[in-house]
């Protein structure tokens, strides 16, 4: 058996210190195990030397190996690859081959039905050219005919000339007329057919247009009123302070009438003091004065200290006051209406025109009702409300300032508006809401429909019995004037006509004209709010009695 040793037991140093240190030991066999060991070691090398060489030259012959079959079988796939691709150049040639020789006969199939196709039209403008041809000698033939034709008519025409002449002649010698007088009486005679032709029409149009735009038209308005139906107050055109007793009469006269001096001077008004008791009288054009005077004269009498000074003192506060109050009303009218984005000095115009009245109407309600009328009807027409609206509220706004200008309130106001910058539409609306009706600015028609529904109202205004005699006798004249009429009533306070007219000297369709030309007169002839209907009635009775 042989003995290993460790790398560590075979050291040198240690073998010399073992040796010296068991120093008559078995020192012989020591050294025998070293050498033993020294030579196994080198033996063990060597060979595993030698065997990793051998098995490296079998892994050199076996990779070596592998090569070759890997570089045979690349050659071989190379091959195979190289015959695919003849294979599919050559498929891909004959393809192409084919796909060539089918275009070709298409296109010579698309040449061959061509050339027929042309054949057919050759055939087809040869076809048209002989019957051109016969069309032409037609068209020769037939004008050849005409020709004759219209000269056998030239020679019937100056034939039948001749015998009208002459029988002309002989229809004059029957009848004992001239040719004026009997083209006269031909005349008269179309006249009265077409005035019954025309009456006829009037009336089968009439009624049409009466169809259709009298419920349309009742609608939008009874629509637009019946939105809107605000109270008015009629307030009177002189103002009236209450005394406590007639010694205070003479204490607003004053020594030797310096108190009532001062204070007409300051308040621009006429005071009247009559044996009226319990009542002083305040009377001015300008109703924005008249109401300062009554209410500093009101508060005069109720402080008691009255003189100059004092007078000067209470009319000054009480104008700043109404000023304001002033303001006030012309705002609250402005929201009432709808209306924003108003100048300052037009919401004070405003408040004004509640102190204004026209025919017993007080101006600022009638203006915001116009307002809401004809926003009413700007709605139900299509066009803008609130551009109305504010049309309709500011139409009025020159009977403010009329005692301070010249020229009309429709045109003051205009000028008014323009100044302070409104849009077109509402100064067009100020400016033709009476007279100057355009009728292509729709809001100024609007509006003056409005004002005409809010003064026409029932109630709203009243006439003197002057006026409305003068205008019922106008109303009665003018349908009096017109030919065939015998009696004109005017009823409903001058808002509807009823005309009755002869009966033998007119008839139905006559009848007609004539309701239509009296309505046309009023038109022309009269300035009226509203409408004016005229009622024309015609009637034959026979009565016989007997015995």
């Amino acid at each position: 058996m042989v003995k290993s040793y460790s790398r560590q037991s075979i050291c040198p140093k240690k073998v010399r210190s073992k040796i010296v240190d068991e120093a008559g030991t078995d020192k012989g066999f020591i050294l025998v195990d070293w050498i033993t060991g020294i030579i196994g070691l080198s033996v063990g090398t060597l060979g595993t030397f030698f065997w990793v060489r051998y098995v490296d030259r079998l892994h050199r012959r076996g990779a070596q190996s592998e090569a070759e079959k890997i570089l045979q079988n690349a050659e071989r796939e190379i091959e195979n690859h190289r015959r695919e691709f003849e294979l599919e150049q050559k498929e891909r040639a004959l393809r192409l081959k084919e796909e060539g020789e089918k275009e070709i006969r298409v296109l010579r199939d698309g040449i061959h039905d061509r050339e027929r196709l042309l054949d057919k039209r050759e055939q087809q403008l040869d076809q048209q050219a002989d019957q051109l041809r016969k069309q032409e000698k037609t068209v020769e033939s037939v004008q050849r005919k005409a020709t004759e034709r219209i000269d056998a008519a030239n020679r019937r025409k100056k034939e039948l000339d001749t015998l009208v002449e002459r029988q002309e002649q002989i229809l004059f010698e029957l009848s004992g007329l001239s040719k004026e007088e009997a083209t006269r009486r031909l005349f008269e005679k179309l006249d009265r057919e077409l005035s019954e032709e025309i009456g006829s029409r009037i009336l089968k149009h009439e009624k049409r247009i009466k169809e259709l735009a009298e419920g349309k038209s009742r609608e939008i308005l009874l629509s637009a009123i019946q939105r809107y139906a605000a109270p008015h107050t009629a307030e009177t055109t002189t103002s009236t302070v209450d005394i406590p007793n007639d010694e205070m009469k003479g204490r607003i006269i004053g020594r030797e009438g310096r108190n009532i001096r001062t204070f007409e001077k300051v308040t621009g008004v006429d005071v009247i003091i009559d044996d009226t008791p319990g009542v002083v009288i305040v009377s001015a054009f300008d109703m924005i004065r008249r109401e300062v005077a009554r209410l500093s004269l009101a508060r005069l009498i109720t402080d008691g200290r009255i003189h100059p000074s004092r007078i000067e003192e209470i009319v000054g506060e009480t104008q700043q006051e109404l000023e304001r109050h002033i303001m006030q009303i012309g705002e609250d009218a402005v929201q009432e209406a709808s209306v924003h984005g108003l100048h300052e000095r037009l919401v004070n115009m405003l408040g004004r025109l509640h102190f204004r009245t026209s025919y017993s109407q007080n101006v600022l309600r009638h203006s915001i009702e116009v307002a809401f009328l004809a926003g009413s009807i700007a709605e139900e027409l299509g066009y803008d409300p609130r551009l109305a609206r504010r049309a309709g509220l500011l139409h009025d706004i020159g009977k403010a300032g009329d005692s301070e200008a010249e020229g009309g309130h429709p045109k003051i106001g205009a000028d008014m508006l323009r100044r302070y910058g409104e849009p077109k539409e509402v100064i067009a609306a100020a400016a033709g809401h009476h007279d100057d009706l355009r009728i292509e600015n729709p809001y100024t028609v609007i509006v003056a429909a409005a004002d005409a529904c809010s003064a026409s109202r029932p109630g709203a205004r009243r006439e003197t019995l002057e006026r409305y005699i003068k205008r019922m006798e106008e109303l009665e004249e003018i349908a009096s004037s017109f030919e065939g009429v015998e009696h004109a009533f005017a009823i409903q306070a001058g808002r509807e006509m009823r005309v009755i007219l002869s009966a033998r000297d007119t008839n139905d369709e006559l009848a007609a004209k004539i309701c239509r030309e009296i309505a046309k007169a009023y038109e022309e002839r009269l300035t009226y709010p509203g409408e004016i209907k005229v009622t024309v009635l015609r009637e034959t009775r026979y009565i016989e009695v007997a015995h």
